[in-house]
């Protein structure tokens, strides 16, 4: 926000990632190179800095975030836009609502920190009174319906309080990476055995599981492996986007409280394919010895350095020949230029070779040799067995829908994971599979999380 141009970044950003929360690093550059050049001939941003050099400076002062050439915004760019938009929109902090979540927060605090068994009694039992009497009213005709004012106020809060919920993710990353970059600092400056470092990295998955960011990210996880919390929760923003009550949001917020399923399931598997590669990395990196090494290198560094500087005051002639020779000479070269073909003993017999016509239509021995496997068809059966039994694995599924087409079905299996979206966990799972012969196949694949609602609605829109 500080920056000189602070308003053409945010706008950039905000029009960058405002259908997607992914953006690949070509695509970006070539939006900011167009949006450079409409700056300059506009005389609002006079630079001759690539936007290449722009991305990388952003990176580096930690507005976005670069993984396998793939950007992110991180949690200070989010609430830097955030704050923007709240200056644009200024009736979006409402009152009323604030005032009633802080007095329902407070008095469930309250309910929740009380030691006196009475106390807490009494004000559950208020609490039930309360709702005691509202469902009477309703029994009884008597239907409260909020204002127009209070349902405009309702609704942006909604979206206020969902948009936030990305944040949360964003800190999660943040945690991973700065748990990551402290337990290699350690490992290269203590001399520390195996057993104390795979202790600390439980010790602080602990600490990472207990901050606001961590609990907020293991809640979301156990309400995507509830299939019905997940499907409710789902129902009921598709029932408020439905009411006439959605008009009081922008078209973006409309399809931002439509996706929220699809858009947090996709942050939650980022964040565990980060934990996966920086779990699996430290791993390499301990039992590799690096470290060791890295150390060892470090020590003869500074022996070196101490004797550079002792040299220096001594009274030693740098200039003395020291009498070492090394092996010189002619290298020899050779290249595949110089490589000699042996000609063929015998020439290749063609007298029974017959000219053919080729053929529009396909022979029945060519499409038996075609693979069977219909990716779509695979797609809409993992489906129909999400719907029925929740989230599970794909060996969860082959258990409810058997692989008998061999490891081209697993394939298919596997595409369909990815395509959705699906969440990649850092274990692995055996699965035993047939092929068409009916011979069964003992395989290890890794473990996704598929559920119902990372499907679209349409199966076509999927890119298989």
């Amino acid at each position: 926000m500080r920056a000189v141009n602070a308003p053409q970044i945010v706008a950039f950003l905000a029009d960058l990632f405002a259908e997607e929360s992914e953006i690949s690093f070509s695509r970006a550059r070539v939006s900011l190179d167009a949006e450079l050049n409409r700056c300059r001939n506009l005389g609002i941003w006079e630079t001759e800095t690539g936007a290449g050099t722009y991305l990388n400076q952003w990176i580096r002062a930690g507005w976005l975030r670069e993984m396998d050439d793939i950007l992110t915004k991180t949690d200070a760019c989010e609430v830097a836009l955030r704050f923007c938009q709240g200056l644009d929109d200024p009736s979006a902090t409402t009152t009323a609502s604030h005032l009633r979540i802080v007095q329902e927060s407070v008095r469930d605090f309250v309910v929740a920190l009380s030691p006196n068994i009475d106390e807490r009694v009494r004000l559950l039992k208020q609490k039930r009174s309360e709702i005691q009497r509202e469902i009477d009213s309703l029994q009884g005709g008597v239907v409260t319906e909020l204002s127009v004012a209070e349902q405009r106020e309702r609704i942006r809060e909604v979206y206020q309080l969902a948009s936030v919920l990305t944040g949360d993710f964003r800190r999660v990353e943040d945690e991973i990476r700065r748990l990551d970059q402290e337990l290699r600092i350690q490992i290269i400056e203590g001399n520390r055995l195996k057993g104390d470092i795979l202790l600390s990295v439980m010790e602080k998955e602990d600490w990472l599981a207990q901050t606001d960011a961590g609990s907020a990210f293991e809640s979301f996880f156990q309400l995507l492996c509830d299939q019905d919390r997940s499907q409710e929760f789902r129902e009921q923003l598709r029932e408020i986007l439905a009411h006439p009550v959605a008009n009081q949001l922008g078209r973006r917020q409309q399809q931002y409280l439509g996706q929220l399923m699809r858009e947090l399931s996709r942050e939650s598997g980022r964040v565990l394919n980060i934990r996966g590669r920086t779990e699996e990395s430290l791993r390499a990196y301990i039992e590799s010895g690096s470290a060791q090494e890295n150390r060892a290198v470090g020590q003869l560094l500074s022996r070196l350095e101490r004797l550079a500087v002792g040299f220096g005051r001594s009274e030693c002639n740098l200039q003395t020949a020291a009498g070492v020779d090394l092996p010189v000479g002619t290298p020899e070269i050779s290249s595949p230029d110089t490589m000699r073909l042996r000609a063929p003993e015998e020439q290749l017999d063609g007298s029974g070779i017959e000219e053919q016509v080729n053929s529009k239509e396909p022979s029945l021995q060519m499409l038996q040799g075609l693979d069977d496997v219909r990716v779509r068809q695979v797609a809409d059966r993992m489906l129909s067995v999400l719907n029925k039994h929740g989230p599970m694995s794909i060996a969860s599924i082959a258990e409810k829908q058997p692989i008998d087409a061999g490891l081209e079905e697993l394939i298919a299996c596997i595409r369909v994971a990815k395509a959705v979206g699906a969440p990649l966990l850092a274990d692995k799972e055996p699965l035993v599979i047939r092929d068409r012969q009916g011979e069964p196949l003992e395989v290890t694949i890794p473990v996704f999380l598929l559920s119902a609602i990372l499907f679209p609605q349409d199966l076509n829109a999927l890119t298989l």
